[in-house]
């Protein structure tokens, strides 16, 4: 089973791109399963519900997210109404929605998991105890476990790949827009990367305008962040995982532009 985690979607014109190419980029990798983080879709905070469901119709299984799922209210009926729209496990259980979800992926039982990490963000529940949590209280019930680790720290990252190597067939970092070139396999069978990077504009920095990102580090004033200019890159990793002992067989780096999908 192929499983394509596609990272961050930064702005509309990102999730336009992952909208018109996706079946395309599924088809061309061999993809059985897709995942996205959404949380960035609408002008860098939050992801509202047409949008979502735009994603959801164009092809991705699951939309995980992180610290800014909070950003647009409208998403929080869906939240609690379709299962593959995920909040981070590890925020209050009176927080719309849930973290962890089950989803058909080509006849397997594919249990999704979001959680968030703690180091630098949000003092949020223990992550790593969450996600132990979940293991235990869904054995059983699932084929293969996914897991996106939204987090700042990449010893964090690194520490609960470690931590659930052999338990998850596929675990990637979010939240840095940053592809980062350690992916790997685990020593017990877990397919690893710190981060996926971001699917979003080429120019700018983190997929933000340039100027106003500089002028707050120059100033230390507070200055609005809107979406960057130049063409998208959708940026992710692919695991081939064996569908019998659930273990990653390979982890390969997604880089994609529209130039290269013609």
């Amino acid at each position: 089973m192929k499983i394509l985690a596609i990272g961050d979607i930064v702005g509309f014109a990102a999730a336009e791109f992952v909208k018109e190419n996706l079946w395309k980029i599924r088809d061309r990798l061999g993809a059985d399963f897709v995942a996205a983080n959404g949380e960035n879709v609408c002008d860098i905070r939050g992801i509202g519900a047409s949008d979502a469901e735009g994603l959801l119709r164009a092809g991705v299984d699951v939309i995980t997210s992180g610290n800014h799922i909070w950003g647009r209210s409208d998403i929080y009926p869906m939240l609690d109404d379709d299962p593959r729209v995920l909040r981070p496990a590890n925020y209050p259980p009176a927080a719309p929605g849930k973290g962890h979800t089950i989803l058909d992926g080509g006849g397997l039982r594919v249990l999704c998991i979001c959680v968030q990490g703690t180091v630098f963000l949000e003092s949020l529940a223990n992550p790593f105890l969450t996600v132990g949590k979940i293991l235990d209280d869904e054995e059983g019930r699932y084929d293969i476990a996914i897991m996106d680790f939204h987090a700042e720290a990449t010893s964090e990252k690194e520490a609960m790949g470690l931590c659930f190597d052999g338990r998850i067939s596929a675990l990637w970092g979010t939240h840095t827009h940053v592809q980062t070139a350690d992916e790997k396999i685990l020593p017990l069978g877990t397919g690893y990367i710190t981060d996926l990077g971001m699917t979003g504009p080429e120019g700018g920095i983190l997929g933000a305008k340039a100027e106003p990102v500089l002028k707050k580090f120059l100033t230390q004033m507070p200055h609005r962040f809107s979406v960057a200019d130049g063409r998208t890159i959708l940026r992710g990793a692919l695991f081939d995982v064996d569908e019998k002992s659930g273990k990653t067989l390979r982890v390969t780096r997604v880089c994609l532009s529209e130039e290269e999908l013609k």
